[in-house]
């Protein structure tokens, strides 16, 4: 009897340039000692946000998360008609509901009445606002007569809507929800284990970051030519390299969390694939434009267990003869892709294959070429053989 997947492996050599893709506290770039050099770092949870913002353009399913799901239903029901207070009222006592809560203050720094905002943040599919302002709109009597104003800060006894309801609608869920996984501990069985894994992505090679110094010009100065200097001086931190990109997605995760909708496992997995070699992280991205095309992609269809390449870089990639971290890193991947191979056997790896803009040939490490990224992940998609979970 064939194997059947389990884990959908996938690896991406991308080179990008001048950059500041995703900064710490100080705005300074992220890095990583990894193999004994310094190698530039892009956080998972930057570079999945990206994904998970381009697949929700690419599948038109889009989920929110905020700790302001109050005022967005007070914004749906004025749109609705509603008078603003009321409105308000009813979206305050929607986030007290949800757990422990704030009351904003104004520049005086006392509390704005019905201004509520949650401690925690609720993750749920969009149409949830929708959903909550139609359980304010059928308990419309009762925020217009008994409901109280929140004024101060406290705990669930605050709202007078039923928790249970409310509870209910945040526990929906939507494809983004169930790829990418959901915490929402205030909410009991709300937690989803999300099937998509992501690694922090580092360059291949040791890397430095460059100092950017600059100036801003005041234009009036400038034309008028009475005075010289700058408006402005200041410097940013940015830096270059090639990077390793590494997810997995756990194919029976998904089946199970995906079970009772009727969403296409195969459609959904290839909006992701296309989300995940294309987004890049959006920081500074009008003074960067940093918007560069995978030098490769690499899918593989494993049975056991996962299996990241990182391994491969652990020695720092060194630049090739005539200049470049990208040929030599693909090398390496391919190189420690033929030794995992041999090492683990090829039993549980079903499939693999790769596509590039710019590479005609390879290794047999990485198994087929596509001709483009499309059909790439075409050919894994229909190699998928999924235990039956979904409906």
């Amino acid at each position: 009897m064939p194997a059947t997947p389990r884990f959908l492996d996938i690896h991406v050599v991308q080179s990008v340039p001048f950059a500041n893709l995703n900064r710490d506290d100080t705005n300074s770039v992220k890095t990583v000692l990894y193999g004994g050099a310094l190698r530039t770092r892009v956080s998972s949870q930057s570079w999945k946000r990206a994904v998970r913002m381009e697949f929700e353009r690419l599948s038109g399913d889009s989920a929110l998360r905020t700790r302001r799901i109050g005022e967005a239903v007070t914004r749906e029901l004025v749109e609705r008609g509603w008078p603003q207070p009321l409105a308000e009222r009813a979206g305050a006592h929607i986030a007290a509901a949800v757990g422990k809560f704030e009351v904003e203050t104004d520049e005086a720094n006392k509390p704005v009445p019905n201004h509520v905002v949650t401690n925690a943040m609720v993750y749920v599919p969009r149409a949830a606002v929708t959903e909550l302002a139609d359980l304010a709109v059928e308990h419309r009597q009762t925020l217009e007569s008994t409901a109280k104003d929140i004024k101060k800060n406290g705990d669930t006894k605050a709202s007078a809507l039923p928790k249970a309801a409310i509870d209910a609608v945040l526990r929906g869920r939507n494809d983004v929800i169930n790829l990418f996984g959901r915490m929402l501990a205030e909410i009991d069985r709300a937690g989803v284990d999300g099937a998509v894994q992501v690694a922090h992505a580092m360059t291949t090679h040791e890397n430095d970051v460059d100092l950017d110094y600059f100036t801003a010009v005041d234009d009036l100065t400038s034309a008028w030519k009475d005075t010289t200097g700058s408006a402005h001086m200041g410097h940013a931190e940015f830096s270059a390299g090639t990077f390793y990109r590494y997810a997995t997605v756990d194919l029976d995760e998904l089946t199970n969390n995906l079970a009772g909708t009727h969403t296409d496992v195969r459609e959904l997995l290839t909006t992701f694939l296309t989300a995940f070699t294309l987004a890049v992280p959006q920081a500074k991205k009008n003074s960067t434009a940093p918007h560069t095309l995978p030098h490769l992609v690499h899918l593989a269809l494993r049975a056991d267990r996962p299996v990241s390449y990182a391994a491969a870089f652990e020695q720092p990639v060194r630049p090739a003869a005539h200049g470049g971290h990208a040929v030599p890193s693909v090398d390496a991947l391919a190189a420690y892709a033929q030794a995992a191979a041999a090492f683990l056997g090829t039993r549980q790896l079903l499939w693999q294959g790769w596509s590039s803009p710019e590479l005609k040939d390879l290794p047999d490490g990485l198994g087929l070429r596509a001709d483009g990224l499309d059909t790439l992940i075409t050919d894994a998609a229909a190699r998928l053989t999924l235990r039956d979970r979904a409906a």
